[in-house]
């Protein structure tokens, strides 16, 4: 296996990052066009271009220079930003993110180049530009003339065939004869270190575009002789001009050659910075950016209303200290919280050993490591917190395009984005949210004409944010369209058999009717939405994180969906509670306080359950009741207050043992699902305590008492 060279996984690395980085710099830039986001811009195309021709990335350095150029009529007040420029410059962006992924020049990578989707975004930037040299490289694969087909002919002659007499020249030379030689690149990504270079040897391979009106057999006609060489056909269909075109594959041939023919995919650092080559017949598009004359732009002014953006005076930047930041993969990072998690379980044994031998050295030793233990896991944790921002980054771009393909106008709100949240979380949150968003356009915000006679302004808003609470992170996405339409959704909950005709059920649980698999109330199925499978997706990731959701609508006013999540999956803070011999932990975030249950609370003959602390009334739940078990009979109870949803609950315990450092173990596929309950832990002697799910619990409490809101104070 090719071993990867060190420093090229390091630009890719941080290329990646400045791509992601360069869609929110654009979509700022839309609505934000100042001198500086111009010159923000301008730096990451530059950096890119500089950086890729350096590491072997020279196609990719190819097309950014393209991009840089207009960028830098931008930054000299020759073109205006619109929307036209950003959405040209997003497709460009995501054609350089698809040639980073490609991992350097190669075959594959010249073939991406080649195709008339990047050849049309070139066009496109040249006739924004309006640059002679970028047009006249954009002009000749403007189109196939009639009754022609573009093939891509990739080749690769074996070891020994430049020996043997083949020539690759007469072979290009033969192509360009059948019809048009649109472009041509040679690979030398195999070419090995100089100790193992054989200057004998064959180690190129060639990729030519070529349009044609001969068929298959003449092009591999011109390769009948060179029967030691690897050969693919492929043919490309081409599907119009513009923001439209696209390619797409007719059919496709190789023929390898022998098992000895080609040098193997050893690529030595000197090859990898050399990149492709290209030979002497190329057009200018196939120049390196580096050696490149710039062009003359002419100073007419855009066609464009956009006032044009000034470039300001330079201002040097202080370069960043050395070493204040280090990349760690994220899974050894992972494996370090799990090395912490068996740490906490080890002390919780040593503190277990000090009490039962009374001990006092050994109970001092077990306090000092509590507390370094402690800072520890604090530091370790804080590690994989990221602030939520990283997501909702994302969903401008999502936005944008959807508002867009829908005709809606609709702008994205996004607050709290400093909230912190657990890596592990933030990796498992893009899908849901994307989910919901879709809603909110497709959905909830009305076409212009419903909202102009409800007396609504002309564009929508969808609301993201984000705040912490307790051992929670809130997520909530906010629309201002209609709401939902709940006489459609209890008909369609009638006809699916979901709930019985003369059933009597609340506005609240028809709303989270909507999670249910396959529910859907659209009338027709777009590309967008109305299959039924988004929310009900939603509701499982959602659980599969230990979260909950929560749906709140008014006619006309809107929607808002709540999801809440645990800060981290990893580590908790908890408090160990008994229930006759066994042993349960409830989340300390969520606990306000424990107070005792006065013995004339357990045996009202009411059946009332609601107690009175201070000024309010709490509803309790009595866990031996929730967990079917057998009650104890302990003389003195504790009620262990929790706040869950905005509301508070009791929850009944034998006895309170103390704090407890948690270490999180998931349920296996088989116990997920079990109400009441979201994980186990390991404790000091060994034994498993089970973790108690409040969120869920409160919500049985809530619906049980639902003719009696309790105060939420």
């Amino acid at each position: 296996m090719t071993q990867v060279n060190p420093a090229v996984a390091t630009f890719v690395e941080e290329a990646r990052e400045h791509i992601e980085g360069l869609e929110t710099l654009l979509l700022d830039l839309e609505h934000n066009a100042t001198p500086e986001a111009v010159d923000s811009v301008f730096r990451v195309l530059h950096t890119l271009k500089g950086s890729g021709a350096m590491f072997g990335f020279t196609e990719l350095a190819r097309f950014t220079h393209h991009f840089e150029e207009a960028f830098d009529l931008v930054r000299e007040g020759q073109i205006g930003i619109n929307p036209r420029l950003v959405s040209l410059s997003l497709r460009a962006r995501d054609h350089m993110r698809a040639m980073l992924d490609l991992g350097g020049d190669g075959p594959e990578a010249a073939r991406l180049a080649a195709l008339p989707e990047a050849l049309a975004l070139i066009a496109d930037l040249a006739a924004l530009v309006g640059s002679a040299e970028v047009a006249a490289t954009a002009d000749a694969p403007a189109a196939p003339q009639a009754g022609e087909r573009i093939w891509t002919v990739t080749f690769r002659p074996g070891a020994a065939a430049l020996r043997n007499g083949m020539r690759p020249d007469l072979l290009i030379e033969e192509l360009a004869g059948l019809g048009r030689l649109l472009s041509e690149r040679v690979d030398s990504s195999a070419i090995p270190g100089i100790e193992e270079l054989d200057p004998l040897a064959s180690w190129l391979g060639w990729t030519v575009c070529l349009a044609t009106t001969e068929p298959r057999v003449a092009i591999e006609g011109v390769f009948i002789f060179a029967d030691d060489a690897d050969l693919t056909l492929t043919e490309d269909e081409w599907q119009g001009q513009g923001q439209g075109t696209s390619p797409r594959t007719r059919a496709t041939g190789a023929r390898p050659g022998p098992a000895d023919g080609a040098p193997d995919g050893a690529q030595s650092q000197g090859a990898r910075e050399s990149g492709t080559q290209t030979s002497g017949t190329q057009t200018p598009a196939t120049q390196t950016p580096a050696t490149q004359t710039p062009a003359t732009h002419p100073k007419a002014a855009p066609p464009e209303t956009a006032a044009p953006t000034t470039r300001p005076a330079t201002t040097a930047k202080p370069p960043e200290s050395v070493g204040e930041t280090i990349r760690v993969p994220a899974g050894r990072l992972d494996e370090i919280v799990d090395q912490l998690g068996e740490l906490v379980i080890a002390h919780a044994r040593m503190n277990g050993l000090a009490d039962r031998l009374g001990d006092p050295d050994l109970d001092a030793l077990s306090e000092e490591m509590g507390r370094l233990v402690s800072s520890l896991r604090d530091a370790t944790l804080a590690i994989r917190m990221l602030p939520i921002e990283t997501v909702f980054a994302k969903f401008r771009r999502v936005l944008r395009d959807l508002s867009g393909e829908l005709g809606k106008d609709v702008v994205l709100i996004t607050e709290g984005g400093e909230t912190e949240i657990d890596k592990n979380v933030i990796d498992r949150l893009t899908e849901p949210l994307v989910h919901m968003i879709r809603n909110s356009v497709d959905h909830g915000i009305e076409p212009l004409e419903h909202r102009r006679a409800a007396g609504k302004p002309d564009r929508g808003t969808v609301r993201l944010s984000a705040s912490q609470e307790g051992g929670e992170v809130l997520i909530r996405i906010a629309d201002d369209g209609g709401g939902l339409d709940l006489g459609a959704i209890r008909a369609k909950a009638e006809a699916r058999g979901l709930i019985a005709p003369e059933a009597q059920i609340s506005d609240h649980e028809l709303q989270q009717l909507i999670f249910a698999p396959g529910f859907s109330t659209a009338q027709t199925v777009s590309k967008v939405s109305g299959r039924g499978v988004g929310m009900d997706a939603v509701k499982t990731a959602i659980s599969a994180l230990r979260g909950t959701i929560d749906v709140n609508s008014r006619p006309g006013a809107g929607t808002a969906i709540t999801l809440r999540l645990p800060v981290s999956l990893a580590i908790i803070d908890g408090l160990l509670v008994r229930l006759g011999p066994d042993t349960f932990v409830i989340p300390l975030g969520a606990i306000e306080e424990c107070v005792e249950m006065p013995d004339a609370e357990r045996r009202r003959e009411s059946g009332r359950t609601m107690m009175q602390i201070r000024e309010n009334l709490v509803p309790w739940l009595d866990l031996d009741h929730v967990f079917d078990r057998i009650p104890s009979g302990a003389a003195r109870r504790r009620l262990v207050v929790v706040r869950s949803e905005g509301h508070r609950i009791g929850l009944v315990v034998d006895e309170i043992v103390g704090q407890h450092q948690t270490v999180i173990k998931t349920f296996s596929a088989y116990h997920r699902g079990i109400n009441g309950l979201s994980g186990a832990t390991i404790l000091g002697d060994g034994s498993v305590a089970l973790i108690v799910d409040v969120a869920s619990l409160a919500r049985e409490a809530l619906s049980a008492h639902r003719g009696t809101r309790p105060a939420a104070a």
